[in-house]
């Protein structure tokens, strides 16, 4: 069982940085590259549908991982009641917002995109991308309180 546990625990904890990591250099790095029409529609759909792509199998990862974890290592009581499962809460939060923002996203950048446009989906999408970035940093401070919950204590 405890081998189990630490295969989820580390798969969790991969996809997790993965996500947020794709998602932060997209907003970072591919975003302005768009919003400056140094790519090709093409290329930028492409990344756009991978990012998306990878945004839904990391969700559907991240819940069936994180729900072992919390259903194994949390009760009610302490999941509702306690600094640590008030992270778990919030991180659940938190990944529903950020798999929100990479749809609406990609929704917002989807229409121009049809046009073989770049600079106005990319300009269109880009709030809800930097936003998904947001986000994604929020998660990973929250990770690292889930490692260390007492910090919170102080």
């Amino acid at each position: 069982m405890a081998l189990i546990d630490t295969v989820i625990a580390t798969t969790h904890m991969l996809v997790g940085g993965l996500w947020t990591g794709s998602v932060l250099f997209f907003a970072l790095a591919v975003l302005p590259t768009a919003r400056a029409g140094d790519i090709r529609a093409a290329v930028f759909e492409s990344i756009i549908s991978r990012l998306t792509m990878g945004s839904r199998l990391a969700s559907l990862l991240m819940f069936a991982t994180g729900g072992h974890l919390a259903g194994t290592r949390y009760t009610f009581g302490r999941l509702f009641g306690e600094a640590p499962g008030h992270l778990v809460l919030s991180m659940l939060a938190l990944w529903f917002v950020l798999t929100g923002l990479v749809e609406v996203g990609r929704g917002k950048a989807k229409a121009g995109l049809a046009e073989k446009k770049v600079r106005t989906p990319a300009e269109d999408a880009a709030p809800f991308y930097l936003g998904a970035a947001v986000v994604s940093v929020l998660l990973l401070v929250v990770a690292g309180l889930l490692l260390n919950p007492s910090i919170l204590l102080i």
